[in-house]
């Protein structure tokens, strides 16, 4: 499903007000919300309206927060994807089940501790939980979570550690692998930007090229997809 929004800003209310829908019927449910964040710029303005506007709308001591994804960078890194959220929403909402990647270790123990961390929230017969939402992000270059261009595509674990250069830049980050992105129930892309535009073009209508375009990786085995837009994102669609 594709939902095209005018910019980030009504993108981003249309995204809160669906992200304590959601909540709230798995609470209901389930007895718990488990979700899994993105880092990035874009999904920050949704954190801000949960934090603001939305703070006392959810029972946020049922909700169990992870991460799609995390720079190996302490957390008082402008990097880190948990300190930034930590600010603008958990400070915010009194969040009590934080379930963060160890980014003060190596990737490679930090992928073993945090496959560790999802085994116990596991339903069996899986080695990690089913997720109630997944929110993700795309790079310009196709890439999400940190699944990056020419990575491998048939992966067998949970989690991964990533130390190649990305963009000329190092990248020590662990991240999930579709395998367990692919189980969750509610799978969103929040994509937003003129950059973006022809990559998401190539993702969704061309040719299936997972290892140049991570993101076609995402498919879910028993859920919903839905990719929310602005308007520049879908210029070329």
């Amino acid at each position: 499903m594709i939902t095209t929004l005018k910019d980030i800003s009504e993108l981003s209310q249309y995204a809160a007000r669906s992200f304590i829908g959601i909540a709230n019927k798995a609470i209901e449910e389930r007895g718990r919300f488990l979700v899994a964040l993105s880092g990035g710029s874009t999904p920050m303005r949704l954190y801000e309206l949960l934090g603001d506007q939305f703070q006392n709308d959810v029972d946020w001591s049922r909700a169990h927060f992870f991460w799609g994804d995390e720079r190996c960078v302490p957390v008082d890194d402008a990097g880190n994807s948990y300190g930034q959220t930590k600010k603008i929403l958990f400070d915010k909402i009194g969040a009590t089940n934080i379930h963060r990647v160890n980014s003060d270790l190596a990737p490679d123990s930090a992928a073993m501790d945090y496959a560790h961390t999802l085994k116990v929230f596991s339903e069996p017969p899986l080695d990690w939980p089913r997720f109630d939402l997944v929110l993700l992000g795309m790079g310009d270059d196709g890439h999400t979570a940190s699944l990056f261009p020419n990575s491998p595509v048939d992966v067998t674990s949970p989690t991964l550690a990533v130390t190649a250069n990305y963009q000329d830049r190092p990248a020590s980050r662990v991240t999930l692998t579709q395998l367990v992105i692919n189980d969750a129930r509610e799978i969103w892309f929040l994509v937003a930007g003129k950059n973006k535009a022809e990559t998401l073009l190539n993702v969704l209508d061309g040719a299936y090229k997972p290892r140049l375009y991570p993101a076609q990786r995402i498919k879910p085995v028993d859920g919903n997809l839905v990719w929310m837009i602005d308007e520049e994102a879908a210029s070329l669609l």
